[in-house]
This record gives structure tokens, sequence and C-alpha cells, in this order.
């Protein structure tokens, strides 16, 4: 375990203790002296989580919605003798034809195979803070919105279910190799109040979620295809244009008196936060922002000129920082030599540093489409490359990994390669400034470019602690 890994788990189980002595802290993590005092060194000055009771006991002191970890073994949920109601979402994933599958392998080898699947969904659901309540054989049951509430814990369950399918796409390489075998999934997701309790004798206690929200997931996961995602129109209302869906019509649901419209998600849409979902229908005119709207077109201005300007926009949540920025692209649009690259930091992709880059090469540069296989994302790739007359060889296996795209035979895979070389890739040397990296030539082509990072403090654990600007003559605005 790193010392980041380390810091997160420790903050979680401070949060939920509220109390913890310097000793259990030893003994549940296996702690050395030295290690106790660089944790305690960051919780209380680093991260200003907790503070010092008598030199025994940290405690804490943070806000009570901290963030979680996004780590595969999150602590179990919290134990409590009363029952809570809540809102939840349920997803229920399981195993296709997995009868056949035992009797096409040896039990150690199936042993092994249920293994990998569990373990490769395990650490796509904890990405999106998931609880994983059962394993259910070969099928898993998963909470969001418990223990951990996010208000977006709808998004969470279905980007959490076509990453599943992504990821068990990249497993059934392996084990066709390894096994001859290849796995196929149903999941299902639906949204209703629950009450969370323990259930259970006294030799044995669960934390789960009874109601009708849970059995509906598992049916509507029986009537998934196989590789697909079916959710409810519950899960719909809560998705707001974030994902392309497909009607799958009207269903009668064993236990349910009305019958249920059910939908199959397609994949992830183009938006990249809730206004841009507003947007399509249209935003409140800005009123009173004159002062602040003049002084980003002042500053725009100086960016066409050849002097390169950022821009940080901060502010309580709801004050229109967002609104502020869509004025100022909404008068950049009408300029034809202008280029607009907005970036999208995401919560998904924290521990990502370069993921706004990454996502935006992918949407807007490369043009990736959903249905595109590997090989013709990667061909699409060296087209690029080829255009900014770059040497294949040496790029490609570069900038192959930053949009998970394996490389051909014709490929050899370079060394280890530093973060520094890797980021001077996506962006320009900042020891030449008139010179650009290859991504930012790509992006801005010499025009004046405006760049829009929002949300520029989220991949800060990763390594990026400042906005940068793509080139000289490019405003890069964060918020």
């Amino acid at each position: 375990m790193t010392f980041d890994e380390l810091l997160d788990q420790a903050i979680i189980l401070l949060q939920r203790r509220a109390r913890l002595t310097y000793r259990s802290l030893k003994r549940q993590f296996q702690l050395d002296d030295d290690v106790l005092e660089d944790l305690k060194e960051e919780l209380i000055y680093g991260q200003r989580l907790a503070v010092d009771e008598d030199g025994h006991v940290l405690v804490w002191t943070g806000t009570a919605h901290a963030p979680p970890a996004s780590l595969p073994s999150l602590p179990a949920a919290p134990r409590s003798a009363h029952a809570e109601r809540r809102q939840l979402t349920v997803l229920f994933c399981d195993l296709v034809d997995s009868t056949a599958l035992s009797t096409q392998l040896d039990p150690e080898d199936l042993h092994v195979v249920v293994r990998a699947y569990q373990e490769t969904c395990a650490k796509v659901i904890a990405r999106y803070d998931g609880h994983i309540a059962q394993y259910l054989g070969d099928g898993l049951l998963v909470y969001f919105g418990y223990p951990l509430a996010h208000e977006d814990d709808a998004q969470r369950a279905v980007r959490a279910g076509l990453g599943i399918i992504e990821a068990l796409g990249q497993l059934n390489t392996r084990l066709e190799q390894e096994q001859g075998v290849r796995l196929a999934i149903r999941l299902g997701v639906h949204t209703g109040l629950v009450v969370v309790g323990e259930v259970g004798d006294s030799t044995r206690q669960e934390h789960l979620a009874l109601g009708e929200t849970p059995n509906i997931a598992a049916r509507l996961q029986g009537l998934a295809a196989p590789d697909t995602l079916v959710i409810s129109g519950a899960t719909l209302q809560l998705l707001e244009g974030f994902f392309a869906t497909q009607s799958l019509g009207t269903h009668r649901l064993k236990g349910l008196a009305q019958p249920l419209e059910i939908y199959q998600v397609l994949h992830e849409s183009m938006a990249r936060s809730r206004l841009d979902v507003v947007s399509r229908r249209g935003l409140t005119p800005l009123m009173g922002r004159e002062q602040e709207v003049g002084l980003l077109l002042a500053r725009w201005e100086q960016v066409k000129d050849g002097l390169g300007q950022v821009v940080l926009l901060s502010g309580e949540a709801g004050i229109g920082k967002s609104p502020l920025v869509q004025e100022l692209q909404a008068h950049v649009a009408t300029e034809p030599q202008a280029w607009l690259t907005p970036c999208q930091c995401s919560p998904y992709h924290r521990h990502s540093a370069l993921y706004p880059m990454i996502d935006l090469l992918e949407r807007v540069v490369l043009q990736f489409d959903h249905q595109e296989s590997p090989e013709q994302k990667r061909s699409k790739l060296e087209g690029l490359l080829v255009q900014r007359g770059l040497p294949l060889a040496e790029t490609v296996p570069l900038f192959a990994p930053f949009f998970s795209l394996p490389l051909s035979a014709d490929y050899a895979p370079l060394p280890v390669v530093r973060a520094t070389e890797a980021e001077n890739a996506i962006r320009p040397s900042d020891h030449a400034a008139a010179h650009r990296g290859p991504a930012a030539d790509a992006l801005c082509d010499g025009r004046p470019a405006l760049g829009r990072s929002e949300h520029a403090g989220i991949p800060q654990s990763a390594g990026r602690s400042r906005p940068y600007c793509p080139h000289p003559g490019a405003a890069n605005l964060s918020s």
C-alpha cells in the first residue's frame, strides 16, 4: 500500500469513527513509528482534517462530506442498531450462462475465472465509490448512495456499469488465451427508496437494503441482453442527458402490479457538466456582470495580440462562474479564426491529471466514435501524427497508452517513460514558450485559442496543481 492509499483509507476510517487512538492506527495498518508520524503530520497540518488530543488521540475536524478514496478495498459499511431510510441506486450484475461455464472448466480453473471477474468489477465499482453489498455466487449486488452518498449516484451507477462492460472486454482477451473461455454479463439499475439496516442473526449479520428497489434492479438485469445495461424510468430521470439511451418498451415485471418502461444505455453523451445539459434548453440572460465580462473580453483582446493569458474564476457554488465563462465563449465563437477548447475535469478521473486534455483530444481532434474498434482509433491517431510530421515509431507507443489503445506488432513498446516526458507530449514546453507540443499544435494550429478548464482543482491529487496555457497566443480559463 502506497502512502497516498494509506492516507485515503485513514481519512475514511477517521471520518467514520470521529476519534482514533494512535495505537489503533498502528494496529489497523501495521505502521511503524516513522510512518505513523508522517500520517499524523499529513492529517493534522497537511490536510487539516484532524487535531491531536493529549498526544494519544486523533479527533476528526473535517466536513461531513470529505472526498472518499477510489480504492478497491473500501472500509465496510458502518454498523448501526438503527435502520436508515434513504434513496438508493442499485446495480445488479450477473454472469451469462454461468452453468455452462462450470461444465467447461475444472472447479479450480472456474474459481480463478470468477475471481478475476469479481476483481475486475470491484476495481471499476470502487472508482465510482460504489459499495458491493453482496457477492451472490457469480452475481454482484452494488449500492450507490450508501454508505457514501453523492448527488450524482445514479450517474455513478450507470458509468460503473458501462465501465464494467468495457473492462470485461479487456479481461476476455486474457481469459481466451489462458482458459479458452469468454465471459458475458447482464446489468440492471434502478433507483428508489429503501431502508438500510442489519439483517441476520447473532452469528451472521449483513447491512442490506430492503424494499422493492433491489428486486427491480435484479428483474431488469434478467431482461438485459448479454453485455448490455438496462435501467428503469426512475433512473433515467436522474441522468439529465448525460447518456444516450434506447427504449426497450414496457414490460411487466414479476411481483409488480404496474408495467415498467425500461431503457438500454448505449453510451455516454457529449455533455460533460450540468451546464452543458441545461444550455441545450437555453440559459437565463446574465445580469449585473458587465464589469467581469468586460475584464474577460479585455484579456481575450490581449490573446489575439499574441499575449497569452490565464484567468482563474473562483467562488462559492451557484454565484455564476460557469455562465460567465459561457458569455465569453459565445463572444469568441463569433470569431472565425478562434479555436475553442473546452476541458472538463471530473471526479471520476481525479487520479489522472491529464484526463481533461486526453478527453479533449478524443472528442475534438481525433473524433473517436463509441462504435470504433481499437484498430480504427489507432489508425486515426497515426493519421494525426503523420499529418504533424512526427515519427510513428516513436510517437505512437507514447500516445497510445493515453487512449488505452493496444499496440500492434509494428510497434515496439517504449521503455518506461518519465512523467515529465509524457506530459510534454500533451502540453508545450515551459522552457520554450514559442515551441508547442504536438497535442497543443494539433488543437490550436497557430490560431488564437480559448481553453476552458472547469473544476481545475480536482486533479491536484495526481500531481497537477496549476492551470497551464496551451501556447503564447492562448487564454486558459479555469473555474
